[in-house]
C-alpha cells in the first residue's frame, strides 16, 4: 500500500467521489491539508509523515507542552482509568505496552502483572524506563516474545503502516491473548456535530494520519486478521472540559473550577448519551488473538 489515502481506498473505507476537504491546516502545521470522506466520516492526512528523528527527540512533544500547557494531570487520569478498565487483561500476566511513551501504565501496572515491557522510539523514555528497571525496545523486532496483553493507546493513528504493525502485534500475541487500542474518534461531538472551529484547529494534528470511526478501527483489524473485535466508545473529557470549549474556544476546562460539576452520576450519564450517537472522543478496541 501506498499513501494513506491509497491505503483507505484499498480498504473500501473511503471513495474518491466522496473525500472533502475538511481543513486547511493542523494545530502545527498551517500548510497541511485534513480530508474527510462524507460518507464514511473518516479523517485522513494523505501524503506526509512524520520522520523517526522528531518521534526520537522527543521534540513535538516540548513544542506542544509550550502551547498548550502540560498534561501530566491528563496522564494521570488516564492512567488510573486504563489500570481500572482493564484490570483483568494485565493481573498475573505478561503484557506489552506498544508506544509507551514515559511509561506511566507500566510504572503503575507493574506490581500486580507478571511481567511488564514496552515498546517506545523516543530516546529519553526508553531510558528513563530502564532505569527503573522496566524492559523497553525500540522496535517490535528486537523480542520475540509472546505476550498475554497487548496495550496500544493513542499509537495506531501516528503509524503510516498501520496494518503491518497490527500483524506483528498479532504475532506476538499468545494463543488467546488480547490486544486492547484506544484511538481517536473521527465523530468527536465536538468535531462533527457542533463542528467547533477552534476545537478542530487544536484536535487536528500533522502526526495522526487517521482519525477512525467504529468500522474503519474494525477493519483495520480484521485486516490483521483478528476475527473476535469488540469496538466500544469512550468519553476521556469530561462536561466541564465541553462548555470551557464552548464558552471560551480553549481547552482545559476539566482543570478550572468549572470542573465542579463533573459528579460521577453526570460524568457517566453524559458519556452514556454520547455512545447513544456515536459520538466519544476516544474509540476501543478489545481483540482476541483466537
Amino acid at each position: 500500500m501506498g499513501s494513506t489515502k491509497d491505503m483507505l481506498k484499498d480498504l473500501g473505507l473511503i471513495n474518491e467521489s466522496t473525500i472533502q476537504k475538511f481543513a486547511t491546516g493542523t494545530r502545527d502545521r498551517e500548510d497541511l491539508s485534513v480530508m474527510r470522506d462524507s460518507s464514511s466520516g473518516i479523517i485522513f492526512i494523505d501524503d506526509f509523515v512524520t520522520d523517526q528523528e522528531t518521534y526520537q527527540t522527543g521534540e513535538y512533544r516540548t513544542i506542544g507542552a509550550s502551547v498548550y500547557g502540560k498534561r501530566d494531570y491528563e496522564i494521570s487520569v488516564d492512567v488510573r482509568r486504563r489500570a481500572r478498565d482493564y484490570e483483568q487483561f494485565f493481573v498475573g500476566k505478561k503484557i506489552l505496552d506498544f508506544g509507551c511513551g514515559e511509561g506511566t501504565f507500566l510504572v503503575d501496572i507493574k506490581n500486580r502483572a507478571d511481567r511488564v515491557a514496552g515498546v517506545e522510539i523516543e530516546n529519553a523514555y526508553v531510558n528513563r524506563l530502564h532505569g527503573d528497571g522496566i524492559e523497553c525496545f525500540r522496535n517490535l523486532s528486537e523480542t520475540s516474545e509472546k505476550f498475554d496483553t497487548i496495550f496500544c493507546f493513542h499509537t495506531l493513528e501516528h503509524l503510516s503502516k498501520p496494518i503491518d504493525v497490527l500483524c506483528q502485534l498479532k504475532e506476538h500475541l499468545i494463543d488467546g491473548g488480547c490486544l486492547i487500542i484506544e484511538v481517536p474518534h473521527a465523530n468527536d461531538f465536538l468535531l462533527r456535530y457542533l463542528n467547533n472551529e477552534q476545537f478542530k484547529k487544536f484536535t487536528l494534528w500533522s502526526q495522526h494520519l487517521i482519525l477512525h470511526t467504529r468500522m474503519s478501527l474494525m477493519v483495520f483489524l480484521q485486516k490483521a486478521g483478528f476475527k473476535k473485535i469488540i469496538v466500544q466508545g469512550k468519553q476521556r473529557y469530561k462536561v466541564s472540559n465541553h462548555l470551557y470549549w464552548l464558552s471560551n474556544e480553549k481547552p482545559g476546562g476539566h482543570k478550572t473550577l468549572l470542573s465542579a460539576i463533573d459528579t460521577d452520576e453526570l460524568t457517566k450519564s453524559y458519556e452514556n448519551s454520547l455512545k447513544m450517537i456515536d459520538a466519544t472522543d476516544t474509540l476501543v478496541a478489545i481483540v482476541s488473538n483466537e
